[in-house]
């Protein structure tokens, strides 16, 4: 008899131990053991957080270990089980490792590969090779496309949480984190007891404290004392929730009606407004998506309205961005010209004109900036990566720490956020079809090339702004995601001809469904490593550093309410001189939806229980020490990279974080 030593690791999480019956089955290369069951005392059976050793016997040598098959049979119920990994010790003391971190239940056998990463092109014999194909057509079948709305992204099919693939479903620790975070927030700020007044007006701005001081934090307390200065509403495109708006004004643009004399009070260097343009010094945010768009009309009792402003910004001779022109509307009567708002104008004009185009931004920012570009298109890759990449396939090992959860927070946001009746619709301009619009218009603009950082800052001409901490520190995340990438593919593809071989990648990359949209430019195959690595940076990097830079502020930014109204209910004015703090009360949230703006902001911003930040990864996917190396001189870089943003922010005011290693979560999870 030959005796293999079997090691049987159960998850620490709530519930991942099992009293269910579990059987195991080695495969070796040369023949299998018999099936085995793992543990018969009731008492002792794969308990959380346990490593159980078993001898499995078998008469004859199996060869090396290349598959370990498991099934799980109802003791009284399905008891799902979390496993996360086995080891095997042949008789010569050979030990073969069998990654597995999945929960299993009650369903047809689980085999695991032995945990060495390899390429499709790689597996020589048959057996391997039908094991890979029948690992992935079950997957097929458990991860379909579905599209939610017209024009929308594809995403999985499945109306609720429950009806996901359990592997993808949150845990219970997250599920009830989630939720309580949530109801908490709602708690907190007196949601329930400002019922009977939800249509009401608040009386003046410092009425928002009524909401806003029970959950309060340095930022936030910063932008509620300050949010009326220019300095601050200019900052805040650089290094706010949304800061992927401003761009380099070299022309412009038909339609915006500023002139000269009307900001030559503005420019302190002395320049024409002509000459600031060609010297660099003028940017511009723009908010044409919004054009057209029909407002949230899905409460009868409440007319809500939309703008698609410009607003000019200078770049002054203290390098503060400053706002110097705004126009909230693009059509006019014949004959008549647009109204562009300056800093010149009485208080309350200025006021509103800025509060407009803030109104704009975030709206903007929660379906494009936040939901399209990085909660949706996370969603493709990981479906894509579920369908196409076997376990065992290295691209598989590198990303599933960057895909977890997102499915799930995602169909929790259909069921809770932008569906009917859903956060969107209590509190946004943006909610009922105007979800849909600004999708349907922004999916044109999402392109491949938008999402490579550098190339979006190339793009916006945005490389030499001064204090610009998103794209500093934005650069030097790319770069460490871009190398720790660039060595795990050159591990494991020896040539740019490995990579055309590998059918899995290819399939991959053609099942991410961009792929139909005109002039995205998301490639539909790739030839060479570079092209691998920087497809596969782009993965990484939207899921965890886009994701932190654009979620983790918006309590601190969006929650003073008139920095930033989630809706607006009065038009914006077309003249000045005609409005009062009276209007301007009567234009911003009433009571209701600016409690379920600040909730949402504050659930959102949290990070949850037990969160995996960036370049930690707990489970052992990959068993390669060359990897192993790899992984821990990128957590070396982000730690620098830490330790560099530390630093600068010990002498900002206001220091900007949401791009620190130590506080971007692996995925977008939340």
């Amino acid at each position: 008899m030959f005796t293999y030593t079997v090691s049987v690791s159960t998850g620490k999480q709530e519930y991942a131990g099992t009293i269910d019956y579990v059987y195991l089955t080695l495969t070796g290369t040369e023949r299998s053991s018999d099936r085995t069951l793992l543990d018969e005392s009731f008492f002792q059976h794969l308990a959380r957080g346990t490593v159980m050793p078993i001898d499995v016997s078998a008469k004859e040598k199996l060869g090396d270990i290349v598959l370990v098959k498991l099934e799980k049979e109802n003791f009284v119920f399905n008891d799902q089980w979390y496993c996360r990994c086995i080891s095997v010790t042949s008789p010569s003391g050979d030990r073969f490792d069998f990654p597995c971190y999945r929960w299993i239940g009650s369903e047809n056998a689980v085999v695991l590969r032995e945990g060495t990463a390899q390429l499709p092109q790689d597996d020589k014999t048959s057996l391997l090779k039908e094991q890979r194909r029948t690992e992935l057509e079950s997957r097929q079948q458990l991860f379909r496309w579905k599209e939610w709305q017209p024009g929308f992204p594809m995403s999985i099919d499945a109306n609720s949480s429950n009806e996901l693939p359990v592997d993808v479903q949150f845990e219970a620790e997250k599920t009830m984190d989630f939720n309580v975070n949530f109801v908490t927030a709602i708690a907190n700020l007196g949601l329930n007891k400002l019922k009977s007044l939800f249509q009401h007006s608040w009386k003046d701005l410092a009425d928002f404290q009524e909401i806003f001081t029970i959950i309060k934090n340095p930022v936030s307390e910063y932008v509620m004392q300050n949010w009326e200065k220019d300095f601050l509403f200019g900052y805040q495109f650089l290094n706010g929730c949304n800061p992927v708006m401003i761009s380099k004004c070299t022309n412009l643009p038909d339609g915006f009606a500023v002139t000269q004399e009307m900001v030559k009070g503005s420019l302190d260097r002395g320049l024409t407004l002509q000459e600031e343009l060609k010297a660099g010094n003028i940017y511009i945010v723009d908010y044409a998506i919004l054009e057209g768009v029909r407002a949230n009309d899905t409460d009868p009792n409440t007319q809500q309205y939309l703008a698609a402003p410009f607003c000019l910004l200078y770049k002054n001779s203290q390098n503060q961005i400053m706002p110097i022109a705004i126009q909230l509307s693009r059509q006019t009567p014949a004959g008549e010209a647009n109204t562009v708002f300056l800093p010149s104008d009485n208080r309350h004009d200025w006021m509103l004109a800025k509060m407009w185009v803030k109104s704009s931004d975030f709206n903007v920012h929660q379906l494009v900036t936040h939901l399209l570009r990085t909660h949706l298109t996370s969603e493709v890759f990981a479906i894509a990566m579920y369908r196409q990449l076997a376990a065992v396939h290295p691209v598989y090992k590198l990303l599933i720490p960057h895909v977890r959860f997102t499915i799930a927070i995602n169909t929790a946001a259909r069921e809770k956020l932008i569906s009917k009746d859903g956060i969107f619709d209590k509190a946004n301009a943006t909610g009922g079809t105007a979800v849909v619009e600004v999708i349907q218009k922004a999916m044109k603009t999402l392109t491949y090339k938008s999402l490579c950082f550098p190339e979006s800052i190339r793009a916006r001409g945005v490389e030499d702004l001064p204090n610009y901490y998103y794209r500093d520190d934005g650069m030097m995340l790319w770069d460490a995601v871009k190398s720790f990438v660039s060595d795990v593919v050159k591990i494991c593809y020896g040539s740019d001809e490995a990579v055309q071989k590998d059918k899995e990648i290819q399939a991959f990359v053609q099942d991410v469904c961009f792929s139909g949209l005109k002039n995205c430019e998301f490639p539909e195959s790739l030839k060479t490593r570079e092209q691998l690595i920087e497809f596969l940076t782009v993965v990484i990097f939207t899921a965890s550093a886009q994701h932190a830079a654009v979620n983790f502020g918006q309590y601190d930014w969006l929650s003073w309410i008139p920095n930033s109204p989630s809706t607006m209910r009065k038009p914006p004015p077309a003249q000045k001189g005609q409005v009062d703090m009276k209007y301007i009360m009567e234009s911003l949230p009433d009571r209701g939806r600016s409690s379920w703006h600040l909730g949402a902001t504050w659930a959102l911003s949290q990070f949850q229980d037990n969160e995996i930040f960036l370049g930690n990864y707990p489970d052992m996917y990959f068993t390669e020490q060359p990897v192993v190396e790899a992984t821990k001189t990128f957590h070396k870089k982000l730690a620098e990279v830490t330790k560099v943003i530390k630093s600068r922010n010990e002498n900002l005011q206001v220091p900007y974080w949401y791009l620190s290693p130590d506080r971007i979560p692996n995925s977008v999870a939340i």
